[in-house]
C-alpha cells in the first residue's frame, strides 16, 4: 500500500514542503531515497526500537521510502515521526484517513518520546500558506509554531500520542497563545539596566547617541573600565521591537535551534558576543549545510567584539560587504541561501597589547611598535564603517561608592525612540535607509547641511586634530543624529563640536 506523509525542510529562513511517499509490498529491505544525509538514513534503528516499545512493529517486508522532491538534500532527524506514520499507515496497522492534511515533524527516541526540531517557526509559516490542516510536531516546539494563526498546532510528547489521533480518533489539544499580547508583555522586561552603571556618564551619552542612529561603535580603554558592561546595556536603550522585527528575529533563530523550549516569539533584541576565537564561517553563516552565523543571529540587535585586535583578520574582513548590505548571501554549485543581518557593531579594544596607553603608573607597558602593530590588526576599511570611537577610562573610587542609582534605560529608551521616529519620518521614500547610520553621501549633502560657523568649527578641528577624511562623513552622520536627540531640524555648532569628540582613532598617534 502507498501512502503520503507531509514534512518540511528548511533552507536559508524559509520552509520548502517535503512529499514523503512510503510504499510496503511483498518482499524484504528497507529502502530511503530522495537524497537523505546520514541522519536521515539512520532514523531506521530509531523507527524500530521506538514501534517495538509501543506496540507496533516494523513490517517484515519490501519498504521504500521516498522523498520529494529528490534532487533537494534533506537533513537532520526531524523526519523520523513521518516516516515512522507513513510505515504504520501503508502496513496497515493504523488507519490514518485524513494523514495528508497535516504537517508532521519531530526527533524520535528509542521510547517513543520527541526531541525537539529545528525550524518549526518557519514550516508552520510555510504550512499555513499551502493551506494544511495542522501541523503535529514536539511540544518543546508547539509555542513557537504557533505564532502562526490559522493553523492548528497539536505539540505532542510521544508517538503514541499520534496513532492514536489518527486510528482511534483521540483528540489532541492545539497550542493557543495570543501572540500580540504576549509580545507587548515581554517587551519592558529588560535583562540588563543602565541604573546599574556608576559614573561613566560621557560614555552613556556616547551610547544614547549610538542607539538614536543605530551607529555602530568601539570603546577603546583599559581593563576593567567598563566596556563590557557598558556593551551588554545597549540593547535595553535601543527602541522596542516591532511585531514584524521580532518575527524575522525569531524565524532566524529558530531555523539555528537556539530557541529555548516552550518559547514563542522573542520580545528583546538580540545580543551576541563571540569568543575571538571564531572561524569566517562561524560569523557569517556557512558550512556544508548552510547555516545562520553570529551576524544573523545578531539581525535586529547587537553584536559585540570584545578585544577586536585579537579577532583574527580574515573574520573581521568577510564582516565588511554584511556591514553595508545588512544581509549575507551564502552561496553553494546548486543553491543559494540569503539570511537577513542588519545589527548594530559595538566593539571594544585595549589602547595596548598590556591593556594601557601613555600611563607611567601602569604595571604592564608597550612600545610604540607593538602598540602599532597591535592597533594595525583592524583595517582600515572595517574602520569606515564604525562611526563612533570613544575612549573609556576607568572609574574612581568615589563614583564606585555612591549609593544615587544613575539614569533608568526606560528613561534614555524613550528619547532614543523620539529620535528613531524623528528620522523614520524624514527617511519616509527611501527603501534602504530607516535612521542615520544607512544613509549615503547623497542624504548627508541634503540633510547634514551646515552653516558657515559650524563649516568653520568642523575645518579647524580637522586640521589641528589631523583627523582623516574618513572621519568628515562620520562627524556629519553622528552630529545629525545628536540633533535629532535634542529636537532640532538644523545641526548647529554644538552638535558638530560633540560629534568631533567621537573620532578618537582618527587622531594622529593613533593608527598609522
Amino acid at each position: 500500500m502507498l501512502v503520503k506523509v507531509y514534512g518540511s525542510a528548511v533552507f536559508g529562513v524559509d520552509a520548502t514542503t517535503i512529499t514523503i511517499e512510503v510504499n510496503v509490498a511483498s518482499g524484504i529491505g528497507y529502502h530511503l531515497v530522495g537524497l537523505p544525509d546520514n541522519a536521515v538514513k539512520e532514523s531506521s534503528y530509531r523507527i524500530t526500537a521506538a514501534l517495538q516499545n509501543n506496540g507496533y512493529k516494523l513490517p517484515g517486508k519490501k519498504i521504500i521510502v521516498n522523498m520529494a522532491p529528490a534532487d533537494l538534500r534533506k537533513e537532520g532527524s526531524a523526519y523520523d515521526l513521518s516516516f515512522a506514520m507513513g510505515i504504520l499507515a501503508a502496513s496497515e496497522q493504523i488507519k490514518a484517513i485524513n494523514i495528508s492534511e497535516y504537517i508532521i515533524m519531530g526527533e524520535l527516541s528509542l521510547d517513543g518520546s520527541l526531541q525537539p526540531i529545528k525550524g518549526a517557526l518557519p514550516i508552520a509559516i510555510q504550512a499555513k500558506k499551502e493551506g494544511f490542516k495542522g501541523f503535529i510536531l514536539p511540544e518543546q516546539n508547539a509555542r513557537e509554531a504557533a505564532i502562526v494563526s490559522g493553523l492548528d498546532v497539536f505539540g505532542v510528547s510521544n508517538i503514541k500520542q499520534v496513532t492514536d489521533f489518527f486510528h482511534l480518533g483521540k483528540q489532541l489539544e492545539p497550542t493557543i497563545i495570543n501572540t500580540r499580547e504576549t509580545f507587548f508583555q515581554d517587551l519592558d522586561n529588560l535583562e540588563h539596566d543602565f541604573a546599574d552603571v556608576k559614573g561613566q556618564e560621557s560614555i552613556k551619552r556616547c551610547m544614547e547617541i549610538a542607539a538614536a542612529g543605530g551607529h555602530n561603535i568601539i570603546l577603546i580603554g583599559p581593563p576593567g573600565a567598563g566596556k563590557t558592561m557598558l556593551a551588554k546595556r545597549l540593547p535595553s536603550i535601543l527602541p522596542p521591537m516591532t511585531l514584524q522585527e521580532a518575527l524575522e528575529t525569531t524565524k532566524i533563530h529558530s531555523v539555528a535551534g537556539r530557541i529555548k523550549d516552550n518559547v514563542g516569539l522573542l520580545a528583546q533584541r538580540p545580543f551576541r558576543s563571540p569568543h575571538h576565537t571564531i572561524s569566517d564561517v562561524a560569523l557569517v553563516g556557512g558550512g556544508g549545510y548552510p547555516q545562520p552565523g553570529e551576524i544573523s543571529l545578531s539581525h535586529n540587535g547587537v553584536l559585540f567584539l570584545d578585544e577586536l585586535p585579537e579577532f583574527k583578520r580574515s573574520v573581521l574582513e568577510v564582516m565588511r560587504q554584511p556591514l553595508e548590505d545588512r544581509e549575507v548571501t551564502i552561496s553553494r554549485a546548486r543553491f543559494t541561501v540569503t539570511y537577513p543581518s542588519s545589527f548594530m557593531l559595538v566593539a571594544s579594544m585595549n589602547p595596548s597589547p598590556g591593556g594601557y596607553f601613555n600611563d607611567p603608573d601602569a604595571p604592564v607597558s608597550s612600545s610604540a611598535y607593538e602598540m602599532q602593530r597591535y592597533l594595525g590588526k583592524i583595517s582600515g576599511p572595517l574602520l569606515d564603517r564604525i562611526d563612533i570611537h570613544i575612549e573609556v577610562t576607568p572609574v574612581p573610587f568615589d563614583k564606585l561608592s555612591e549609593e544615587r542609582k544613575g539614569e533608568s534605560s526606560k528613561s534614555i529608551r524613550e528619547r532614543v525612540s523620539k529620535a528613531r521616529s524623528i528620522q523614520s519620518e524624514r527617511f519616509l521614500d527611501l527603501e534602504n535607509v530607516h535612521y542615520n547610520a544607512q544613509i549615503g553621501p547623497r542624504q548627508i549633502r541634503e540633510h547634514c547641511q551646515l552653516d558657515d560657523a559650524s563649516k568653520t568649527l568642523l575645518k579647524t578641528a580637522m586640521e589641528k586634530l589631523n583627523l582623516s577624511a574618513r572621519a568628515y562623513d562620520r562627524i556629519l552622520k553622528v552630529s545629525r543624529t545628536i540633533a535629532d536627540l535634542a529636537g532640532s531640524s538644523q545641526i548647529q555648532g554644538e552638535h558638530i563640536s560633540e560629534a568631533i569628540q567621537y573620532r578618537s582613532l582618527d587622531r594622529e598617534g593613533w593608527l598609522g
